[in-house]
Parts: C-alpha cells; structure tokens; sequence
C-alpha cells in the first residue's frame, strides 16, 4: 500500500489554479523533490499533505495512522520563557531527551527567548522538533533558508536516513545528495522524474525541447508561451561549455595571479571599467565591542574581472568583510585601499528599496520605454523578458508581485544599473530553480567584478573564481575556485600540516635553547595525540546511537571538541615560529 495517494486533486486561488486534477503516489522510503515556478502553489500541496490546506475536489489518502512532521517556511514559536518549553508546548512533542538531542545537533540554545529568536534560529528550531517526532513522513518547506552551509549538511545528513520525506527547496547540490524522485508542479500538474536533480536536468531539457518545436507549429496567440518556454531551456543552459570553459579560464587567470604578487595582469573587462586594482587590504582587522575579532591581520588584494564568493558559518563577519572591502566600514588597524572609478550595486541594499504602487516596468525604466544597459540599450519589454517577466506582467504594480518576483525584479534593476562591481548577499533567498539559473546565465556573463555571499554549494561552484573562508578565530583565507575546489585545497593543506609535523624531529636546530629544542621536540608528539584524540571524539560523535546519551554528555563531548581544536590551534602556530627560527638559525 501506497504510503500517500494524491488523486484528482483540485485546488485554486481566485481564477488561477494551482492544482489542475493533479495525481500521485509515493511510497514508503521514498524522498522527494518537489520543485516548480515561485506561484504555482508547492506550498499550497504540501499543506495539503500536511493537513492545513483543503482541497477544492479530489481525494488525499495515506496509510492508516501516518505520522506527519512539517515545518513550514517560516516557522512560528509558540510564546514562552524559552525556545525548549515553547517546542515541548505543542500537540505531539516528544519526549524531552530526545528534543535535547536534536536542539544540540542543529545549535540551538534551549534557554533563549523565543521572542527574540531571528530566523535562523526559529528554522533551525522548527527543524529540531520536526526530527525529534520521530515522523513516518516529513514534510520541509524551503528548509535550507536561514542556515549556513554548515547547518545544511547536518540536515542533509538527517533527511538523507529520514524514511520518508517530501522538501521543497532551490538548492540543487541538497537534492542531488538527498532526493530518490524529482516531482515538478507545473501549470496544475504533477510530473514525475525518477533520480535526483541531475538526472531531472537531463531528462526535463528533452522534454521542453521537444515541447518547445511544437509550440512553434501553433498560431500567433501561442507565441508568447513559445518564448517563455524557450526561455525556460535558456535558463537550463547554465553550464553549457563556453562557460563553463571560460569559468576555468578565468579561474586559471586568478590562481596564476596568486603567484605573481604585485604584477596585476588581467584583461577581463567591463563596458564601464573600473581600474585594474578594485581593493587592497593589508594587515586587517575589525573586532566589534564584547566580540571576538571578526577580521584578523587580513591581506587581500581584488582586481578587476574577479568573482569572489565568500562562506563561512553564520556570524562569521562576511557581510562586515564586504563593507571592510568596499570602504564603507573602518577597520581598528591595517590599511583598505580603493582602486579607480569603482561604482558598485549593492544588492542587500535594495531589498526595500521598491516603491510597491510603481509597475514593473517603471521601476526598471521610469518614464522610458528603454533600458541603458553597458552595452547598449534594449527595450524595457525584451529586458523583463530576459528575468522571466512576460509582456502582461509589465504594467502590473509592484504591490501584486509574489516574493519571487520581486527578487527577480530586485535583480533586474540591479544589472541595469551603471556598475563595475556588483555586491550580492544571500540573492538566492526566494528564487526558484529556473530563476536561479537564470540568475547564474546572467552573472556567468557579467564582465565586472562580483563579490558574492551565499551558501548554495552548486551557485558558488557555477559562478566565482576564487573563495575567501572563514577559518575561525577572525582569520580568512584565500582559495581558487569555488565550494567544491575550497573543500579539495583544504584537505591538501591539511595533508600538507600532517607531513611537516612528521618530518621536525630530523629539523631541529642547535642554535634554539635548550628549553625551546625540547620543546620543538616534544609538539609532534602533542600535535598528534590531540589529533588522535578529535578523530576518537569525532567518529564517538558520527555514531549512529552518539544522541541517545544524556545532554550532559553531548555538552561535554561538544566543549572538549572546541578545546582540543583551540589547542591544536596554539600547538601549530608555537611549532610553525620554533621551527622558522631553527631554520634561520641553520647554516
């Protein structure tokens, strides 16, 4: 027996029908996809599923006494004195210890105020009660919005050994990792794609292809669905080989400049272009009151042509690295330096910035029928086109966009801006897939300088060319490439720590004291018992039983875990200064 049947399904909003006799089955074990256009009602099915939303017509059916857990995508707490007392208030909480063990694997702090919980944390929260229900079917509305990469892997770890489950998201590196079916809600109707993402990429692109030489054969009132549809394989095209080849061109280009300090030599572009020295930091750093330092002893130096993507977990200071980087912020001690005609677009900075009673098109082009773009002018029509808005959307107000829609409108106004430097936080919050590749074709051709916060894995990869790291304690680090070739260069530094380490013994010097030769002599033995001691605590900790524990253990094992990586920390640095002034003092 099915675990869940969809059958007929009607469902509509006005005159616009979300659900259009729309069917399917899922059974036990199966984790789904579900993906479509901002508007066309994936919100409005899950809470169908869930049971807060009731169909027009049709019939829902599941297995007799499912247990469902749905975390919507802004999640609401429930007033109390604190986070924990406002989850285990709800109908169905579970057992205490078991809500411990979930708020400790998503870091969220049980005594704080629900009342002045962010976002994040509410989500995050939300997320904690849904898993600690122990459910037969879990249900996630855009779950990767408000956590950091960090978070986003410890739950693609947990729905990944969910038995059943059903996400809406945009982040595409997630539903390949977890999803064992794509489910497409398009225009009223449920298709379905066996695999994840990639192999839904594959197989939609021949539908829509074929779909589109069709349309072609229509008359002239299809034309306008010819070309969004079009559109639609245009914006698939993201990784197509010319970029893709030009992304490691550039790539290449950066990392060649790593090695040649001081001697700039790119010659990519822009139609307004600033000078070919963007920014220079050198020895940075910026700590706020009652805070650790957020930026320590940085040099960094951008030039033109660059994509720069930013990560780090959340509160790491990437939003207060860019305005270091811009000069819009001051740092406590080393130097920024701005290079030459540098105009920048913020996008963070418009988010408010739209006047809700302006159509669409004035907002883009007031009082012109055309745009100005850097490389010539285009009619404001054919250029909300190019940001999937259609002809009759043009002269609706902003006040009737969806979220969506008014991200993509934020972005269309962005790029027609005059600007050699574009600044993007978190710009893929409320986008769905097709808008999001659509964003990736259109920054892919950008000839400026991009600097860019996000934690969607799959955007940094298409996207930047190089990669600052937050690597704790307010220090950054510089990588080519992007997400996947930070992770690679990170374990070869490791790689490289641990062979330096097991070569000292054969360094020492006799020009160090005697108290500093012992000393340098006795850290490789330290070093590597600290590390033989957080590989025991980390695979005590990845076992599958670890969280049945008490939370006082989970506490200690979480506190020793940041002890030993603060003593390794030290050891390291101690190591690399005995051993740089054994090496002076040889021969």
């Amino acid at each position: 027996m099915p675990l869940l049947t969809l059958a007929n399904a009607q469902l509509a909003y006005g005159e616009l029908p979300l659900l259009d006799r729309a069917s399917f089955a899922m059974e036990a074990g199966e984790r789904i996809g579900l993906i479509g256009r901002n508007g066309t009602g994936k919100s409005s099915l899950l809470g169908v599923i869930a049971g807060t939303t009731a169909l027009d017509d049709g019939e829902l059916r599941h297995s007799p006494g499912l247990r469902i857990a749905y975390v919507p995508q802004e999640p609401v707490l429930l007033p109390s004195s604190t986070i924990k007392k406002s989850l285990l208030a709800r109908p169905n909480a579970p057992e205490e210890h078991r809500l411990d063990e979930f708020l400790h694997r998503f870091k969220v702090t049980p005594e704080a105020s629900p009342e002045t919980a962010s976002g994040g944390e509410r989500k995050r929260a939300a997320l904690a009660l849904a898993f600690a229900q122990q459910p037969e079917l879990l249900l996630l509305d855009e779950p990767t919005n408000h956590l950091d990469i960090d978070g986003i892997l410890i739950l693609e770890g947990l729905v990944a050994r969910q038995g059943a489950a059903i996400v809406i998201t945009h982040d595409r590196a997630f539903l390949d990792r977890v999803a064992t079916r794509i489910l497409e809600l398009d225009r009223g109707m449920l298709r379905s794609y066996p695999g994840n993402y990639s192999r839904f990429e594959i197989l939609k692109a021949g539908e829509l292809a074929a779909e589109a030489v069709a349309q072609r054969k229509f008359d002239k009132f299809w034309a306008q669905e010819e070309a969004w549809i079009r559109k639609g394989i245009e914006a698939r095209r993201t990784r197509n080989e010319g970029r893709v080849t030009r992304l490691e061109h550039l790539r290449d280009e950066r990392a060649a400049r790593r090695e040649r300090t001081g001697n700039l030599k790119l010659s990519v572009g822009s139609a307004q272009r600033s000078g070919k020295l963007v920014a220079e930091l050198e020895n940075v750093s910026k700590a706020f009151p009652g805070n650790d330092a957020v930026v320590r002893n940085l040099s960094l130096t951008i030039g033109r042509g660059d994509r720069i993507g930013l990560i780090g977990p959340n509160g790491a200071g990437k939003t207060t690295l860019i305005k270091l980087i811009l000069g819009t912020l001051a740092p406590d001690s080393g130097s920024v330096r701005l290079g030459t005609k540098v105009e920048v677009a913020y996008f963070d900075q418009m988010r408010e910035a739209l006047d809700p009673e302006k159509t669409v098109a004035e907002t883009i082009a007031p009082g012109s029928d055309w745009v100005e773009l850097p490389g010539g002018r285009k009619h404001v029509m054919s250029y909300l086109g190019d940001f999937l808005f259609p002809p009759r959307r043009a002269q609706s107000p902003v006040r009737m966009l969806s979220g969506g829609e008014r991200n993509r409108l934020l972005l269309a106004r962005l790029f027609a801006r005059p600007a050699n430097v574009l600044v993007l936080d978190e710009p893929t919050n409320d986008l769905d897939i097709e808008s999001l590749e659509l964003l990736e074709a259109a920054l892919q051709d950008y000839a400026g300088t991009l600097l860019l916060v996000s934690h969607d894995r799959t955007f940094l990869d298409n996207i930047v060319t190089q990669t600052i790291a937050a690597e704790g304690g307010g220090m950054w680090k510089e990588y080519v490439g992007g997400y996947s070739d930070w992770l690679r260069q990170k374990a070869l530094v490791f790689e490289s720590q641990d062979s330096r380490i097991k070569t000292t013994r054969e360094k020492i010097r006799t020009k160090l004291s005697y108290k500093e030769a012992r000393e340098l002599e006795a850290l490789p033995k330290e070093i590597a018992a600290l590390e033989a001691e957080q590989q025991a605590l980390s695979t005590k900790m990845h076992a599958p039983e670890y969280y049945k524990q008490a939370a006082q253990v989970l506490r200690e094992d979480q506190r020793r875990n940041g002890e030993i990586e603060s003593l390794l920390h030290g050891k390291l640095e101690r190591w690399e200064a005995l051993e740089a002034k054994s090496q002076a003092a040889a021969p």
